[in-house]
């Protein structure tokens, strides 16, 4: 997809802030650090829109991003921060349930993870929860030109074995770097919205 317009619309922390409209959503979810900022930036072909930080833990709403007016991404904070409270990570929680199970809006999450590590026990409770949800999840390997070509396989045999990844759900190994991944995540984007 050629996107030629994207601004960051709002970001919210309840439902009565959530964008008005029928547009469909797809959600961002993945731990802090993760390159969720820097995936936003690339698919949209903006440099700064989403702002990455050395500091994890920066995204503390739920930034609803509009693209092309047809689409929301909406970038949700990211989990298994220590830096945080109890409290803090519990009201977040609860913000990012209350968004995922009742937004109609909502198509599909894509769930960013380091191809470097396997998944957290953060992660595996996340995908579990999209599919307690029913929720379609796109799982996108970050970072994947910080590990050699000849690794790759290795890593995504990790990441899906330690998800017990449905074969139903989409994989993209994916680079900010590099742009490895954009098209592909894209086409997939598309389909969730058709």
């Amino acid at each position: 997809m050629k996107v030629t317009s994207s601004e960051i619309v709002i970001s919210a922390v309840k439902p009565e802030q959530y964008p008005a409209g029928d547009l469909p959503e797809i959600a961002l979810a993945g731990r802090s650090n993760v390159g969720k900022s820097s995936f936003i930036n690339k698919m949209l072909a903006r440099k700064n829109l989403a702002r990455t930080s050395s500091k994890p833990g920066k995204t503390q709403t739920l930034n609803f991003y509009l693209i092309n007016e047809i689409l929301h991404f909406v970038d949700v904070p990211g989990y298994g921060y220590a830096k945080v409270s109890k409290k803090e990570r519990e009201a977040w929680g609860r913000m990012i349930e209350t968004y995922i199970t009742t937004r109609k809006q909502l198509r599909a999450v894509v769930l960013l993870i380091d191809v470097r590590h396997p998944p957290t026990n953060d992660d595996v409770l996340m995908y579990n929860f999209l599919k307690h949800y029913e929720i379609p999840a796109m799982i996108v390997a970050t970072k994947a030109d910080k590990i050699p070509k000849s690794k790759w396989q290795k890593h995504v045999k990790v990441i899906k074995e330690t998800l017990n990844m449905e074969k139903s759900d989409s994989f993209v190994l994916f680079s900010s770097e590099t742009g490895q991944g954009k098209e592909e995540a894209w086409k997939l984007i598309q389909d969730y919205i058709a």
